[in-house]
């Protein structure tokens, strides 16, 4: 991980010695995510943050990489019948460091729509969640980073605007192509799916 986290900085690197016009800056937003084909999973808020570089080619077609923190999973809030157990609630969070590269087209005025394929790294797994026993509550957090696959692969897709004073927002959904979870495990056949919300600037 360490060596392709290094060759997205060496590709920021060249980026800025590009001769086409190139804008550096930094980004962050909300995501909304949640994992596929696991029962009961609903979505969970957590947030993005990174940086972007804009190599723009065209006045039309640009190439936008990013070195993005974000924080993702599912949550669980379950009612369950068994004796003496009222209730469970679960955030599963996945935590990864993604490189998502973007070809952008404008269709108007800075609206641009973005699609490309996105590269994940698994930093942080777990599970923290609260158990409900005759009344009385009860944590329940484990480890999940040895049931959680370390690569990710994806595909994004969304909409952009680029005011003229550098800020920018922007709305994707990336959706994961490769499974989270490692085989005979709980996680086995879910993917990513994470709704974003991002602002920025570029310089």
């Amino acid at each position: 991980m360490k060596k392709l986290i290094l060759s997205a900085l060496v590709l920021f690197g060249y980026v800025a010695n590009a001769q086409q016009e190139v804008k550096f800056g930094p980004k962050a937003g909300v995501n909304f995510s949640t994992l596929s084909d696991v029962s009961k999973a609903k979505m969970l808020a957590g947030f993005h943050v990174g940086a972007v570089a804009e190599i723009k080619f065209t006045e039309k077609f640009s190439v936008q990489p990013e070195l993005i923190y974000s924080t993702q999973g599912a949550k669980y809030d379950n009612s369950v019948t068994l004796v003496g157990i009222s209730g469970t609630q679960f955030n599963d969070k996945l935590e990864y460091i993604n490189i998502p590269i973007f070809a952008k087209y404008y269709i108007y005025k800075g609206f641009s729509i973005e699609v490309g394929p996105q590269f994940g790294f698994l930093v942080k797994a777990e599970s923290k969640g609260e158990v409900t026993v005759n009344g009385e509550t009860f944590k329940n957090n484990r480890d999940l980073k040895n049931e959680v696959n370390s690569f990710d692969f994806g595909i994004g897709a969304g909409l952009a605007y680029d005011l003229s004073n550098g800020f920018f927002i922007n709305a994707r959904y990336n959706f994961g192509i490769t499974k989270v979870g490692k085989s005979n495990d709980y996680y086995r056949d879910s993917r990513n799916g994470v709704t974003q919300i991002g602002v920025g600037y570029k310089f």
